[in-house]
């Protein structure tokens, strides 16, 4: 019988867990204040490193010293650093996804969220899979980067992948169109489904590297723009000064 140790609303949790004890077609439906409804195919969180997107493999690549995977998800990041002799923690908020990382044989885990989680001495630190999203919004992000700041050791870094979406409110005239009423555009709130299991609407940061840059400047980091990837997507490294 597949373990039940996740909670009420851990969609994520139990989308991973049913897909490592053999659900081999679970799949995470969607909502979005943006586009349509779309579904995450749980496979695909327990990729390798070979079928990782690009962006993903050159943030791995660049990975040194004591390591911190936040929002870990099914572990794949972590695992494959640890594989390679890396002290690599993996930190995620979700108790079902905490359960398959330990399974998956990942040695040091937290169950967490980033900003309750206050070990510092880090060198490298892993916001992957649209990682700026934690951020929330524009205006949290400051606090979220102050707080990863405190955590990291002098000179270290933070690599991070986001997508810029300012491309998805192109017209066919080839201007663009923003809701002036909105903060900020990449600022989308989404709802997660799996089965019976439905989280809360959330927030979700999509940030251009420009703002990315400013912001992490007024956090006490130099930014990098290292590799820029398809549909605008882009990995950026932050260096605590």
């Amino acid at each position: 019988m597949a373990e039940r140790i996740y909670t009420e609303n851990d969609v994520f949790g139990a989308a991973l867990l049913d897909f490592y004890n053999g659900d081999k077609d679970a799949e995470i439906t969607v909502h979005s204040s943006l586009t349509e409804d779309d579904v995450i195919p749980v496979q695909y969180l327990f990729r390798e490193y070979n079928d990782m997107p690009l962006l993903e493999q050159k943030a791995l690549d660049k990975a040194y010293g004591k390591v911190l995977d936040i929002g870990a998800c099914s572990g794949s990041h972590a695992l494959y650093l640890q594989e390679k002799g890396i002290d690599v923690t993996a930190l995620d908020s979700s108790p079902g996804a905490i359960a398959v990382i330990k399974k998956r044989g990942i040695k040091q885990t937290v169950c967490s969220t980033i900003l309750d989680y206050e070990q510092e001495g880090f060198d490298t630190m892993l916001l992957l899979m649209n990682g700026t999203g934690i951020f929330e919004s524009i205006g949290h992000s400051g606090k979220y980067l102050r707080h990863l700041h405190k955590l990291l050791n002098h000179g270290g870094q933070i690599l991070v992948d986001a997508t810029d979406i300012h491309y998805m409110f192109e017209e066919e005239d080839g201007n663009y169109w923003v809701d002036l009423n909105q903060d900020y555009y990449g600022e989308v709130r989404f709802q997660l489904r799996y089965k019976e299991k439905k989280t809360a609407s959330f927030d979700w940061l999509y940030l251009d590297y420009k703002n990315l840059e400013q912001l992490a400047l007024n956090a006490g980091f130099t930014a990098k723009l290292l590799e820029k990837g398809p549909e605008s997507t882009y990995l950026a490294q932050l260096v605590k000064i």
